[in-house]
């Protein structure tokens, strides 16, 4: 009976924690969007606050009388004002670089890193925790260096990862096995 509790513990903790692993990276982003939204607001504010960002521009195709008879810049009651922002061409649509996606594989070396802490949690073992982190780390060391957002998906996924094997294993080791 001890062998159908451990394959149930190792198959919960290894295949159901991807989707709890997903929802943490979605709740994160949701939590990054607001705080950029939040900030982006802070600057609009800040912006109709401060007079001194007060600029004016004036299209004189309309109003076209405004600008008659000055040489140079436009003028409006006396005031010269910038001249209308002619766009910029659009760069000709070719072949778009490939992208890079980051931490690729990680969602086999997430169920790898799941089934591990829980066999390590459930034969009594917790040190050899110690070397999945650190092989995990050592094989995305490059990745992490190399990318700041790469670095904290990378944490909040082996952390989010790691809780949920060690949880599931708990609770089984507790629960059934004792």
């Amino acid at each position: 009976m001890s062998a159908l509790w451990v394959a149930v513990a190792l198959v919960v903790a290894g295949f159901a924690g991807w989707p709890v692993t997903a929802l943490v990276f979605k709740l994160a982003r949701t939590i990054d969007d607001r705080a950029d939204a939040a900030k982006a607001a802070e600057a609009a504010r800040g912006a109709v606050e401060d007079p001194a960002a007060d600029v004016t521009v004036d299209d004189i195709a309309a109003a076209p009388d405004a600008a008659l008879g000055t040489a140079g810049g436009q003028t409006v009651d006396g005031e010269l004002t910038a001249p209308p922002v002619q766009p910029t061409p659009a760069a000709p649509a070719g072949p778009s670089l490939p992208t890079q996606r980051i931490l690729r594989g990680g969602a086999i070396i997430g169920v790898l890193e799941r089934l591990g802490v829980c066999l390590a949690i459930l034969t009594g073992q917790p040190v050899a925790i110690a070397y999945i982190v650190a092989i995990k780390g050592l094989g995305r060391f490059a990745e992490l260096k190399e990318t700041p957002v790469a670095a904290e998906r990378f944490i909040i996924g082996t952390l989010t990862s790691m809780l949920w094997a060690a949880g599931t294993a708990a609770a089984v080791k507790v629960l059934f096995l004792h």
